[in-house]
């Protein structure tokens, strides 16, 4: 008989993949997301002293219509604003299990189009 896996679970074995092959450093912080139904939450670490360097999300920003694209762009945008004020130019990208699709990817190229390097 076979077993269902649910979604979630699935995301979970994936991220515990990834994080099985990168890892931040001070020199090259680990930028990690976080997707659900309404918000984004993003956090750059440095898993080297376990110290979250700067971290945004659409609940920070008070956004009206925060669980779609337009909120990822912005959280982006201000994660990546945040970071180059700490001289952190250069990241990993931990996408946590999340296919690189939507929101995720929106967020992604934010940060890119606002100077972070990954």
């Amino acid at each position: 008989m076979i077993k269902k896996i649910s979604k979630n679970k699935a995301r979970q074995k994936r991220h515990q993949r990834i994080r099985n092959k990168i890892s931040g450093t001070p020199e090259c912080p680990r930028l990690s997301v976080y997707r659900s139904n309404s918000h984004m939450h993003v956090q750059i670490i440095d898993d080297v002293n376990q110290k979250t360097l700067v971290a945004s999300s659409t609940l920070n920003l008070n956004l009206e219509n925060c669980g779609n694209i337009e909120g990822a762009k912005l959280v982006g945008a201000d994660i990546a604003k945040k970071a180059l004020q700490l001289n952190i130019k250069k990241v990993v990208f931990d996408r946590s299990g999340y296919l690189y699709t939507g929101r995720v990817k929106a967020l992604a190229e934010a940060a890119r189009a606002n100077g972070l390097e990954f």
